[in-house]
């Protein structure tokens, strides 16, 4: 069965989505962020994606107040990303009760610091995030593009014991327009160790099926669940068949 996994991207301390990572192309949703994962909890979901897009623009953490009222608030096991630059922020975003981090500018930027986070931690714990744009990383929350090409910064960091991935297609993202299928079948055919979490694009449970027949681990999803293009009935009938 693929993990099913729903994001929650703060600004403010507010639930938003973003399109295409568009700062300017926001969406507040009224229901709190420790609301929002206190319902997914009770519809069966166990894991839950917290994006701190504050952080992500500001490079340090801003949002842990957030995330430790969603950790108070549930049992949810909680991956963290969005401005973990430093050890210091490490360790707030552990300290507030993320069970992992996850890691995508700083693995560009300062790869010596990523490194020392995977074998201190565990590649359990530390997750390397692969935002693509055009084959590209993104990163500072999408506003900058780098130099590394996907196929390549993943293979690095395979080779350096990463074991989980988060990988967005950020032209698919918030666009309720399908995930990037291929994109994913590609990688898991050259890393098929790789637990892959797709993300980007998901827009009914079709989506989330054809990423399960391409035998992609995980899938992170938003936009789809509050907007009600999926339901929680849904969900629990897909968590139901496939159990």
């Amino acid at each position: 069965m693929i993990e099913l996994i729903p994001a929650i991207d703060i600004i403010d301390g507010k639930c938003v989505r973003l399109s295409q990572g568009d700062y300017s192309r926001v969406k507040e949703y009224k229901a709190s962020p420790a609301d929002v994962a206190r319902e997914m909890a009770d519809h069966g979901i166990k894991r839950l994606h917290v994006v701190d897009l504050d952080g992500a623009k500001s490079k340090h953490v801003v949002n842990w107040r957030t995330l430790e009222q969603i950790a108070n608030a549930t049992s949810l096991c909680i991956d963290f990303g969005g401005g973990v630059k430093t050890d210091d922020d490490l360790r707030i975003v552990f300290d507030c009760g993320a069970k992992m981090v996850t890691g995508g500018s700083i693995a560009v930027k300062e790869p010596d610091t990523f490194r020392r986070w995977l074998l201190k931690y565990g590649p359990e714990k530390v997750i390397l995030g692969a935002d693509t744009k055009d084959g590209k990383i993104a990163v500072g929350g999408w506003l900058e593009e780098s130099d590394s090409e996907l196929m390549r910064f993943l293979q690095h960091y395979v080779e350096q014991g990463v074991t989980k991935v988060i990988c967005t297609e950020i032209s698919k993202d918030g666009m309720l327009e399908g995930p990037a299928v291929p994109l994913y079948k590609d990688i898991l055919a050259r890393f098929p160790e790789l637990h892959l979490i797709a993300s980007g694009g998901v827009s009914c449970m079709d989506d989330i099926e054809a990423l399960e027949e391409a035998k992609v681990p995980g899938v992170i999803f938003g936009k789809a669940l509050y907007e009600g293009k999926i339901t929680w009935k849904d969900i629990e009938n897909f968590i139901i068949c496939s159990s």
